[in-house]
């Protein structure tokens, strides 16, 4: 299937660039790989919306202009990166490109993810992918960032996962005892327990909004775009904040079905002023 075709590109690359002795011929790779990504992305689309039979892995309307929107950059990144690595041939590249490659993977995951448990460990993954890359330059504050980046994200990550059991219990108290998918939750979204549902949206705005970089949990942010390479920056910005925000808008979705869009808008007002 073309999504599955979408995640193992990226994820065969990293494995390659892993395996791969030469740090001349490494970086390479990247623009391979990403330029298969894209097209598998594009004859995906052009299909429409695709869903594997499990609907665990689902292209809806919502992914499509995230998904296309990263792979774009991911390919420019891509182009840039032999010349730059080049450029820095004293630093060893094979943590660099392999974790680069797997974080175009996890961010494929977490746009096809339609189910709550699925969703929160591929945002996971993308943290913790992501933080070696932030270590390329080996100096003390790049240490400091990727560090940072790492516990700031992680300690948002739970709070998620703490929401994610809230709206697990939720669904569980408003009778739907076998299904955590999305679609699901949202057709149903009626009979959820309306104090669950608020504790879950509240709790998992918090965490995904710290994988975000939202304030007033944005405070590794300084430091990782600062110590960061240029490549791993723009990833961060263009892409992975991305992976938050599009688990809130699915959270956003369910919330408003339960027929409490007052409150998603009056609490998504307030962290907007904070931010």
């Amino acid at each position: 299937m073309i999504l599955l075709l979408i995640l193992l590109i990226p994820v065969a690359a990293a494995a390659v660039a892993y395996v791969l002795p030469s740090d001349r011929i490494r970086p390479w790779i990247l623009p391979v790989a990403s330029t298969g990504q894209l097209a598998a992305v594009i004859q995906a689309i052009r299909g429409g919306p695709v869903a594997t039979a499990d609907g665990w892995l689902n292209l809806d309307p919502l992914g499509i202009p995230i998904l296309l929107c990263v792979s774009v950059l991911f390919l420019c990144l891509s182009l840039y990166a032999p010349g730059y690595l080049r450029l820095r041939r004293n630093r060893p590249n094979r943590i660099f490109c392999t974790c680069l490659l797997l974080q175009m993977g996890m961010m494929s995951l977490v746009v096809f993810a339609h189910h709550l448990g699925l969703m929160w460990v591929a945002i996971e993954a993308t943290t913790l992918v992501s933080s070696p890359s932030l270590y390329f330059n080996q100096t003390p504050r790049s240490l400091e960032a990727a560090w940072k980046y790492l516990l700031i994200c992680s300690v948002g990550i739970a709070l998620a996962l703490l929401g994610s059991f809230f709206l697990a219990y939720s669904a569980l108290k408003g009778g739907l005892h076998s299904t955590l998918l999305f679609d699901d939750l949202i057709s149903n979204a009626g009979s959820l327990s309306k104090p669950w549902l608020h504790a879950a949206f509240v709790t998992l705005l918090v965490g995904y909004g710290t994988k975000m970089g939202l304030a007033p949990m944005h405070t590794w942010k300084p430091d990782a775009y600062g110590e960061a390479p240029g490549i791993v920056g723009a990833l961060l910005a263009g892409g992975l904040t991305n992976c938050g925000f599009i688990a809130i808008l699915r959270f956003q979705m369910i919330t408003q079905a339960a027929g409490d869009a007052a409150f998603v808008s009056r609490t998504l007002i307030g962290m907007g002023l904070l931010s």
